[in-house]
């Protein structure tokens, strides 16, 4: 029965945190009380001039948060081959995001990249980028090549615009990203940090410290 019972409060948890922390929503004190518990990010204290330890607890529940949407979403799919596809459209679209113009055609929701202009990377590239063996990265390429949601080019590899998967163009995981983003920036704002010169302003305090 006990154990029932804690099968049952971690499920809880797993949802009280979804709905605070992703919806945004904490009209059920039972749940607020819970995600606390959890130690999720619901406390804003910061009183040391040293933030960097503060940035990397915020960072790191984003970046977790946001692989448990990814993965809840795309159950079928193994997370080693989430990673790579991911790591592969980044690459694809790299050069997009470093280039104003690119940058502002594709803003929109309903923009998608289309094939001919994505930048292709190698499984080479891919294997050092994720710190994985070269042929593990082949051999999961090759069965998302059969599933088509890759593809070869002359480059390199590429997601494909018309995967039947949506990746790259996946408007749920897209909002949801909006308002984990909007969690961290506010999280982050709470800790003092508005905006990049915060975070030099702790690194000069930091050498400061040290030289001392």
């Amino acid at each position: 029965m006990q154990q029932q019972a804690g099968v049952t409060m971690r499920n809880y948890g797993r949802l009280a945190s979804r709905r605070i922390l992703i919806l945004g929503m904490a009209d059920d004190p039972f749940a607020v009380t819970i995600v606390y518990k959890m130690n999720v990010g619901f406390r804003f204290m910061r009183n040391a001039s040293d933030i960097i330890r503060t940035v990397s607890r915020h960072t790191l529940a984003y970046m977790l948060f946001s692989m448990s949407e990814l993965f809840r979403h795309y159950d079928e799919f193994d997370p080693l081959d989430l990673l790579i596809i991911h790591a592969v459209l980044n690459a694809n679209v790299i050069h997009v995001m470093n280039d104003p113009v690119l940058d502002e055609k594709f803003s929109s929701i309903h923009a998608v990249e289309p094939d001919v202009i994505k930048q292709g990377v190698s499984r080479a590239a891919l294997s050092r980028f994720l710190s994985l063996p070269l042929e593990t990265v082949r051999r999961r390429v090759t069965g998302l090549k059969r599933r088509k949601i890759l593809a070869e080019t002359k480059a390199g590899l590429i997601v494909t615009e018309q995967n039947a998967f949506r990746f790259g163009n996946n408007h749920e995981l897209q909002k949801t990203n909006m308002l984990l983003l909007a969690k961290l920036l506010r999280d982050l704002k709470r800790a003092g940090i508005s905006g990049p010169d915060d975070l030099r302003a702790s690194r000069g305090a930091t050498a400061a410290k040290k030289a001392k």
